[in-house]
């Protein structure tokens, strides 16, 4: 039996959080990047933690995310209280807030090594050019690249331990974030869905692939819709739409 693909989507319904999805999906690009022995791959690495630096000078995260940590882990010991829970498991995830609370907020600058490390520092402003990174516009970074596989390793290792205390917190919240409500099917009308949330932060959607739309999603914590738009210009709709929703 072939198993229906589906696709995820995610959708912040606040500031804050349009923000932490960015800065997760930059950190996850390098990671990726970072396990990879091809040159280009480490060009990802390279654009991807200097767009989460731009974040980072632009943005006072670690003061904001400390907060959420500390606010979801008195809402977690609230719930040793309760009847059956799994008292164990809930007090780990409780430590483990505990820790990348206080490793957050212990921490310097978020990223402040990173600007201050020479050699990239030297390359940073050409990643900001259109074709900036070429052999002839980055010499020193030509020369990184065809060091040994175990020097970069080592390297970007480094570079991702120097935003660990952003990583670790930054990945609990969106954890808990996303395991706080389940998918639950909705049926978009002519393509068309609207929902009365109450205090809602983050939508988590899967469609199914062959439908051949994508959604458009617009609205705020309190209210918001979604229209289903089709990939292919000038393909009709389909009158009834199935899809799983989280509102988180």
């Amino acid at each position: 039996m072939q198993t229906t693909q589906m696709t995820h989507y995610e959708h912040p319904l606040t500031e804050k959080v349009r923000i932490y999805l960015r800065l997760d999906y930059l950190l996850r690009q390098m990671h990726h990047s970072s396990n990879q022995n091809d040159p280009w791959q480490y060009k990802i690495f390279f654009h991807a933690l200097f767009d989460l630096l731009e974040i980072l000078d632009q943005v006072q995260v670690k003061t904001d995310l400390a907060k959420d940590i500390e606010k979801q882990r008195q809402q977690l010991m609230n719930w040793l209280n309760i009847d059956g829970v799994d008292e164990y498991a809930l007090q780990q995830m409780i430590d483990s807030m505990e820790h990348a609370h206080k490793a957050l907020i212990s921490s310097p600058r978020l990223g402040q090594n990173l600007r201050e490390d020479r050699f990239l520092s030297s390359i940073k402003q050409r990643f900001s050019i259109p074709g900036g990174s070429c052999c002839f516009d980055l010499p020193s970074l030509h020369h990184w690249l065809h060091l040994n596989d175990e020097h970069k390793q080592q390297a970007m290792k480094g570079w991702l331990h120097e935003l660990s205390e952003l990583d670790e917190a930054l990945s609990l919240w969106l954890k808990l974030t996303r395991e706080s409500a389940q998918y639950k099917t909705n049926h978009a009308r002519n393509g068309f869905f609207q929902y009365d949330a109450e205090d809602a932060c983050l939508l988590r959607l899967e469609i199914c692939a062959k439908d051949g739309v994508y959604p458009m999603i617009s609205g705020h914590r309190s209210r918001f819709a979604i229209r289903f738009s089709p990939f292919v210009e000038g393909d009709p709709v389909a009158s009834d739409i199935e899809f799983k929703l989280a509102i988180c």
